[in-house]
């Protein structure tokens, strides 16, 4: 048998490692249009701040090492046409035009960057100093401005994951970082109040923050950039000089060779699958960033992640080959580093739970990582989001200096949704003590128990204040 994959990133590759892990006598080819197999995007910011010294070291595996594992790789190679009746696909390589025939299909083609309505974008590319970031391709050549151009200011258009690791990164390497966010705060994915802690931390790094901002054009003036930003609020528009702009305004699926063979997707673009990674046609499958993701809480949704493109992929790769695996779903468990702070999130917010028809009641706090008496205790901030109908727990945002552990806090809250429990129960759950790292009541419990406190002085609590008493936090710090 012959598994073919369109794609040599997270999902691609999963499908293929898969495949071959199940059935070693498997024909497993993986056809991708650049020459950078299995490279971590993620890991891009670190290389271009310096902290990854060789950008070889962002390879998840080697060329010769997946090669060993028994897979094909056909790198350059642009896939043109999918022939689904005939199970065929047209592609162009350094060879020319060919033809791969397949038993079974899976495309992982992902995601490609947005391009904003922005005057002047398009009449400049990565040679000019204006750049995108998706690939290594792209990162190759932001480096080649580096070398090449003289960039004491930059300026990124975007405050989104990409765009925070990249204003650290430019300011590792000494360059004076404008950032832009249309949005009214920067991390939108985050509520306002946490976004706004994000911005200071943006700040107190010398980064210029510029929120509910609009760029309305790009000019060229000598060898620099000029950036024209228009404030939201109706105050004067006013420009931003520099040697390099970055546009990192999200993404979109990248479906348009599988829809053209007539696999179904959604009004925005994303591939359908169902939960087997199956497409609409025979022996084709999908996984990665170009598909729908399954919410556990939403249901179908577009939410594109290296975390659930190696989960989709690996399971395509199995059911590919017969298999019934399926995908349990994703709660959109995120987190960024922006210099000494972290922030994360899993589940959803007020206004999409709202839209999937819950009652949602978003309850802000905070507590210390750890005991107040044990040295170097820091605040979390905590919006903790449930049912107020129900109690079940529908989400959970944090904010902290990265010692707080917060991308493992997270991770509890993940597992809590995943279980379906309700806030209460996140209160119950049984954590890992000891002062130098916690408190008896872990900084998820003290969230839990705010929670809880705001429904009983609304009437909505399930159980009540004075019940609680004696087990509540003293203040943020916990208790013995």
């Amino acid at each position: 048998m012959h598994l073919l994959a369109i794609g040599g990133s997270d999902g691609g590759i999963s499908a293929a490692l898969r495949a071959r892990e199940l059935d070693p006598s498997v024909d497993v080819t993986v056809m991708l249009a650049d020459a950078y197999p299995n490279f971590s995007i993620c890991g891009i910011p670190y290389y271009l701040s310096g902290d990854v010294a060789d950008w070889h070291s962002l390879a998840h595996r080697s060329r010769a090492h997946l090669e060993d594992l028994g897979i094909s790789l056909l790198t350059d190679t642009v896939a043109e046409r999918i022939d689904a009746a005939g199970h065929r696909v047209t592609a162009v390589g350094p060879g020319g035009p060919r033809q791969l025939s397949y038993d079974k299909l899976v495309i992982a083609t992902g995601a490609v960057p947005a391009r904003p309505p922005i005057v002047g974008l398009d009449q400049f590319a990565a040679d000019d100093g204006v750049h995108q970031l998706h690939t290594m391709g792209d990162t190759h050549a932001v480096m080649a401005t580096l070398t090449r151009r003289s960039v004491p200011a930059a300026v990124i258009i975007g405050a989104g994951y990409i765009g925070l690791e990249m204003a650290e990164a430019l300011t590792a390497r000494g360059i004076a970082v404008t950032q832009l966010e249309q949005l009214p705060e920067v991390l939108p994915t985050l509520d306002a109040e946490l976004g706004q802690v994000v911005a200071d931390e943006l700040r107190d790094h010398d980064v210029e923050v510029h929120t509910s901002t609009r760029v309305a054009a790009i000019e060229a003036e000598g060898d620099q950039l000029v950036v024209r930003c228009q404030p939201a609020d109706g105050s004067p528009a006013f420009p931003r000089r520099a040697g390099m702009v970055m546009v990192v305004t999200g993404v979109s699926p990248d479906s348009a060779l599988a829809a053209a063979a007539g696999v179904e997707t959604t009004p925005r673009g994303a591939i359908k699958v169902d939960r087997y990674m199956r497409t609409n046609l025979p022996d084709v499958f999908a996984a990665g960033d170009c598909v729908v993701t399954h919410h556990i809480l939403l249901g179908e949704s577009y939410l594109p992640l290296g975390t659930t493109a190696h989960k989709q992929g690996r399971i395509a790769g199995e059911n590919a080959l017969g298999g019934q695996r399926r995908f349990a779903g994703s709660a959109g468990t995120q987190a960024v580093k922006v210099f000494d702070l972290v922030a994360a999130r899993t589940g959803i917010r007020d206004h999409e739970a709202l839209a999937a028809g819950y009652q949602p009641r978003t309850v802000p706090s905070t507590a210390y990582d750890h005991k107040v008496y044990y040295p170097g205790a820091q605040t979390v901030h905590v919006h903790t989001t449930g049912d107020a109908t129900t109690g079940r727990l529908l989400g959970v945002q944090m904010v902290g200096a990265i010692a707080t552990a917060v991308h493992k806090r997270i991770d509890t809250a993940a597992a809590a949704l995943f279980a379906g429990l309700g806030v209460e129960q996140l209160n119950d759950l049984d954590l890992s003590y000891t002062p130098p790292l916690g408190s008896p009541w872990d900084v998820l419990q003290a969230a839990a128990q705010q929670w809880m406190d705001a429904g009983d002085r609304r009437g909505a609590g399930s159980a009540s204040s004075a019940q609680r008493a004696e087990e509540a936090p003293d203040g943020v710090g916990g208790i013995d």
